[in-house]
């Protein structure tokens, strides 16, 4: 008897898998989960991933959120796919419907390179911002968008932060409060 699997990824911990099992409606005899992996490990290396592929047998379905959910780069998309099809199980991608092999793997391959492309762009902006800030900073003493660093700005002492806290057994809130800090960075100088 062949079984409706799912399959979520989410890189950071702060999402959720909530938003990929609503998409793809549910009703599904098995899930498997990666939360906090990054996109960047190849989906064989991902724990939930890995035990998806010892579960799945001939004719059951797999159901992704999206095709970078599948792999790491456009080649570990493909490898991916292709392991899959091979044993004799669907490929579901939400959007793009079932991924046959010949055209559907075909198609599969331009879209994730495209997905590749992006990222590598990304990548490439986020280093050019980097750039311009410290040619800035060199220069001016700010950033391009006028920080006085290029990291998380230091408010205060985190050391002075963290004595009068334990001198005043004081909560984060309360502590976050006297030295008017945010509590996510009297947690961060805290934990120091």
């Amino acid at each position: 008897m062949s079984s409706r699997i799912a399959y979520f990824r989410v890189s950071t911990s702060d999402q959720s898998i909530e938003a990929q099992r609503h998409a793809l409606g549910g009703s599904f005899n098995k899930e498997f989960a990666d939360e906090g992996i990054s996109g960047s490990t190849p989906a064989a290396q991902r724990p939930g991933f890995a035990s998806l592929l010892k579960y799945v047998r001939e004719g059951d379905e797999v159901h992704v959120y999206a095709v970078d959910r599948l792999g790491r780069d456009a080649l570990d998309v493909q490898q991916t796919v292709r392991a899959l099809l091979e044993r004799g199980v669907a490929v579901e991608v939400r959007g793009l419907g079932r991924i046959a092999k010949g055209v559907g793997e075909l198609i599969l391959a331009v879209l994730a390179q495209v997905a590749d492309m992006e990222r590598a762009r990304i990548a490439e902006r986020c280093e050019a911002g980097r750039q311009k800030a410290r040619q800035a900073l060199a220069e001016t003493g700010l950033t391009h968008r006028g920080k006085e660093s290029l990291g998380r700005p230091v408010k205060d002492d985190p050391a002075k932060v963290k004595a009068w806290r334990d001198a005043n057994s004081a909560s984060i809130a309360k502590t976050a409060e006297h030295f008017r800090l945010s509590p996510a960075t009297v947690k961060r100088y805290c934990a120091i």
